[in-house]
C-alpha cells in the first residue's frame, strides 16, 4: 500500500493524499475524511525510509565502536548523542570488535544509503578502505589520520602522556606497569604510550610489566592478580582508565599488599573519588566535533588537547 493506491481507492490525487498524511493545508473536509477512511481501513503507515531517501537524507548516523565498556567509546558516544538529538538526527550504534569484515558491511550499508554518514571511533579496516567509501557519504575517524584526506576529530595525547610519565619518574619509580586495550602493533594510542614512555625512561617498556586486552574494572583487577602470580611488583601502574586503575587497586587491598602508585585515564568518577592522577582526553568534546564533521560538507581534521590532572594540587596541567 502506497499513496498512489490510496489515491485510487479514495478518488483523490496522490498530491491530495500526501497533503492529508503530512497535515498540510488546502485540503477539503470531504477529501480529508475520504483519505483518512482508506488509511484506517488498510492500516497504512508512511514509509519513513522511502520518504527520507526521496529527500536525499536518512538523518541516520552510524557510529562504529569496537567495544562498549571502555570510557573512550562511551565518552565519544555521549558527545555524539548530545549533539545529534537537538539537530534531529538518529544515532545507530554499530559494534565491530575490530572485525574488518563486519566494518566493511557497515561501509556497504553507507553505500546503500542506510546512513548519511559513519563515525569510526576506531577501526579494523584500513584508512585506504575508508577513503574508498567517502564517495558514498561522510566518514569521520576519531584519531589522527596523518596524511590521509579524511575528516577526523581526535585528542592530542602525546603531551599529556609525557607529563604523566615525567611526574611518574619524579616519584623515583623503577618498574612501571602499563595496561593497554591493544598491543603496540595494532593501536595508535598504544604506540603513543610507548613513545612517551621511551622518551622519559630511555628504554622500552618491560614485557613482564605489559598487559593488553584491558578495558574494564575487572580487567584491571585481573592484571594486578597476574603481576602477583608472576612475582612482578610494579612501583607504578599506568592504566588506560580510572576504573581499570581502581580494579588493580582493589586486588592489592583484598590481599593486604602494598598498593603501587596509580595513574588512570579519562577523569572518571572512580578516579575523582580516590584522588587518582589521571589524563582527561575530552572524549565528549571529540564526539560532538565528530558529529559536526559527519553532517558537514567539508573534509577537515580538528584536534582537542588532553590534560594531565594531579589531584589535590593547584596545578592542573
Amino acid at each position: 500500500m502506497n499513496i498512489h493506491d490510496i489515491a485510487k481507492l479514495s478518488g483523490y490525487s496522490a498530491a491530495t493524499v500526501s497533503r492529508v498524511i503530512n497535515n498540510r493545508k488546502y485540503v477539503s473536509d470531504d477529501a480529508k475524511l475520504a483519505v483518512q477512511k482508506i488509511i484506517k481501513e488498510y492500516d497504512y503507515v508512511p514509509n519513513d525510509v522511502a520518504r527520507d531517501l526521496s529527500k536525499g537524507k536518512t538523518h541516520n548516523i552510524g557510529v562504529v565502536m569496537p567495544y562498549t565498556k571502555h570510557p573512550y567509546y562511551t565518552g565519544i558516544i555521549n558527545g555524539v548523542m548530545d549533539a545529534a538529538f537537538p539537530a534531529g538526527y538518529r544515532i545507530v550504534l554499530l559494534p565491530s570488535m575490530y572485525d574488518a569484515d563486519v566494518e566493511m558491511n557497515y561501509l556497504n550499508r553507507l553505500r546503500r544509503k542506510a546512513y548519511d554518514a559513519i563515525i569510526f571511533t576506531s577501526h579494523g579496516v584500513t584508512l585506504d578502505d575508508l577513503l574508498e567509501y567517502q564517495k558514498y557519504g561522510s566518514i569521520v575517524c576519531c584519531h589522527d589520520p596523518g596524511n590521509y584526506d579524511i575528516s577526523a576529530a581526535y585528542t592530542e595525547r602525546i603531551d599529556s602522556y609525557l607529563k604523566a610519565f615525567t611526574w611518574a619518574k619524579a616519584q623515583n619509580v623503577k618498574k612501571v606497569a602499563i595496561l593497554l586495550s591493544r598491543n603496540f602493533e595494532l593501536s595508535a594510542t598504544s604506540q603513543l604510550t610507548r613513545k612517551a614512555f621511551i622518551k622519559i625512561f630511555h628504554h622500552e617498556p618491560l614485557e613482564s610489566l605489559l598487559r593488553t586486552d584491558v578495558i574494564t574494572y575487572s580487567d584491571g583487577y585481573r592484571s594486578a592478580q597476574s603481576f602477583y602470580k608472576n612475582n612482578v611488583t610494579p612501583d607504578l601502574i599506568f592504566a588506560n582508565g580510572d576504573d581499570v586503575a581502581t580494579g588493580a587497586r582493589q586486588f592489592y587491598l583484598d590481599h593486604h599488599l602494598p598498593i603501587p602508585t596509580l595513574i588512570g585515564q579519562e577523569n572518571q568518577l572512580s578516579g575523582q573519588l580516590l584522588n587518582l592522577p589521571t589524563i582527561d582526553h575530552n572524549f565528549h568534546e571529540i564526539g560532538r566535533l565528530a558529529f559536526e564533521l559527519a553532517i558537514g560538507d567539508e573534509t577537515k581534521q580538528v584536534s582537542v588537547a588532553s590534560r594531565f590532572i594531579l589531584r589535590n594540587q593547584n596545578d592542573h596541567n
